[in-house]
């Protein structure tokens, strides 16, 4: 006898998340308070990685087979170190690290020296 599995439909499993009828709101973040924007660009504190929360945003970025290994690698090297996280959240990690150089250190950064030797 078969055992029948109720399963999600799309609509429920791509649903936007809403938190006080607002939206969604960062962890920790009441959808009322809004980040601060104030102040010049030295006083504010560098872009966060978004962490273990639920994103609503999605891109798809390409990889060869040995980037891909190379990720993986790296994935199991911080989870020897105590460290244990998925491949979205090492990749979003790299990204704010990257951003973060780029605008503190412009055409000297590290993102732009990788960019301009190709």
């Amino acid at each position: 006898m078969a055992r029948r599995v109720s399963v999600p439909g799309a609509d429920e499993l791509f649903r936007r998340t809403v938190v006080g009828g607002q939206g969604t709101a960062p962890a920790g973040q009441a959808d009322d308070e809004a980040p601060d924007q104030a102040g010049s660009p030295d006083q504010q504190a560098p872009a966060a990685p978004s962490g273990r929360i639920r994103h609503d945003e999605k891109m798809t970025v390409y990889v060869t087979a040995d980037e891909l290994l190379d990720l993986e690698h790296a994935r199991l090297a911080l989870r020897r170190a105590g460290l244990s996280v998925d491949r979205g959240r090492l990749v979003r990690e790299a990204i704010v690290i990257a951003l973060t150089d780029l605008e503190a250190n412009g055409q000297d950064s590290m993102l732009v020296h990788r960019l301009t030797r190709q």
